[in-house]
């Protein structure tokens, strides 16, 4: 997503977010780009400065959490990894093994789809969402 702020022929200055510069451009060309305040459709787009997170405290290591928040996420993400097996894609049917009793019990993580994941809960498998993404996945 893109946010442009866009001013119209009237000097009416609003912002809007498109899916991207080029579909910024096919609404332009086709006329569905029209001022938020007149609804004059001759719109263009206004000198803006870029959107910039501002840095980290230099004396904090590159690692470490920057709130409470992202501290408690860790903390969850060690607990997770050092007291469950990752089983990676095969999670939805090993979780299934498990609440069946074919497969021993035990803590696993890992991924699935979104329609295994309904399914597993649909079925009465205990599973629950991690806020976290494998680390094979992460930054």
């Amino acid at each position: 997503m893109i946010r442009y702020t866009l001013k119209c022929s009237d000097d009416h200055e609003f912002d809007s977010w498109f899916q991207s510069a080029d579909a910024f451009d096919r609404l332009l060309g086709a006329g569905h780009v029209s001022c938020a305040l007149c609804g004059s459709s001759e719109v263009e787009k206004v000198l803006m400065a870029p959107a910039v997170r501002p840095a980290r405290k230099a004396a904090a290591p590159l690692t470490a959490p920057a709130n409470p928040a992202e501290e408690a996420l860790a903390k969850m993400r060690r607990a997770v990894e050092e007291n469950s097996d990752y089983v990676g894609m095969n999670f939805a049917a090993e979780a299934r093994a498990i609440h069946e009793g074919e497969a021993p019990e035990r803590s696993i993580y890992g991924e699935a789809r979104a329609d295994e994941a309904k399914k597993l809960i649909e079925d009465g498998v205990p599973v629950a969402p991690l806020p976290f993404l494998p680390r094979t996945k992460a930054n």
